[in-house]
């Protein structure tokens, strides 16, 4: 054996593989949140939707067809593709309503709720089980979150006085956390790019269809250069790219502990917000952000159970 030969490095598990994976998702979603928050006056949910799936669809579908390779029998039971893609374009319509009146981090913030929700339909639909160090991280995130979206206001919070942009995003998360265990389900051995491929175009007709009066309303060549930004990030950093990432993590690790890196999503938020100019959250706000990283630690030593 060569003395100066470097030792091998041991090859990366498929538990740590989730978790680098959902560590670059969570700094691409909450650049949709700052970026969201800037077009979600300028266009329609449904049309920007729309195109953005589009758009997505068309590049997954390239490196689909370039990598694993697009087969009939990759797309047998075809309802799991519409379920899937209905339950994303829920999620993604109600977020940009959400976002026309919620403030970026306080829209992060309920996004920190999904893991609970994810826990909760994760044991409904693959019997998955929640231990008691997972139970205790997602109270202090869910109370993290709380605290945040009720802007560190206890008179608030005593009077669940909860914004109206904030709710409406709500419900949407609420998707979203059913779409992380319909995944694991409703998969049949097909490679992620395929069945994020098949997502994409299911979701891509449920909302041409239902968004086709605002798609033909749009101005689309009056629109601000900062909507077509928002748009083409959207689609290949925030949806692209993410739903591979969700997808590959989603069949490596349990439901609740893939959507606890959602607890990263506010820190990453407020980076965006002070790299865009729009300075640092108060104080208090922080509070509650430091306790949804506290949730994050807790879910991640969680390791015996990937």
């Amino acid at each position: 054996m060569n003395s100066n030969s470097l030792p091998e490095r041991p090859a990366l598990s498929d538990g740590h593989k989730g978790h680098l994976a959902m560590l670059a998702f969570s700094a691409l979603v909450a650049g949709s949140f700052s970026l969201g928050a800037m077009v979600a006056n300028e266009i329609t949910p449904a049309a920007i939707n729309a195109v953005r799936f589009v758009l997505a669809g068309t590049l997954i579908g390239a490196a689909a067809a370039l990598g694993p390779g697009l087969r009939r029998a990759h797309f047998e039971a075809p309802w799991r593709y519409l379920l899937l893609g209905g339950v994303f374009a829920i999620y993604f319509v109600l977020m940009f309503y959400g976002l026309k009146t919620a403030a970026p981090v306080s829209a992060a913030a309920v996004f920190t709720l999904t893991p609970a929700m994810s826990g909760v339909f994760g044991w409904l639909l693959l019997r998955q089980v929640t231990t008691p160090r997972m139970a205790l991280a997602l109270a202090i995130g869910g109370a993290g979150a709380l605290w945040v979206i009720f802007r560190a206001d206890l008179s608030a919070l005593m009077a669940f006085e909860i914004g109206q942009g904030e709710m409406v995003y709500f419900w949407g998360c609420m998707a979203h956390a059913l779409y992380t265990p319909l995944v694991r389900k409703l998969n049949r051995g097909e490679p992620a790019l395929v069945f994020t491929f098949g997502m994409l175009v299911a979701g891509a007709l449920v909302l041409i269809i239902f968004g086709w009066r605002d798609l033909r309303a749009t101005d689309w060549a009056g629109l601000k250069p900062i909507v077509w930004i928002g748009l083409f990030y959207l689609s290949f950093c925030a949806s692209a790219l993410t739903f591979v990432l969700l997808q590959f993590s989603t069949l490596r690790l349990p439901s609740a502990k893939v959507m606890a890196y959602t607890y990263l999503v506010p820190t990453w938020v407020i980076l965006w917000e002070m790299a865009l100019g729009k300075g640092w959250p108060s104080g208090f706000i922080l509070v509650g952000i430091a306790l949804t990283m506290v949730a994050l630690w807790l879910l991640l030593k969680d390791e015996g159970r990937h």
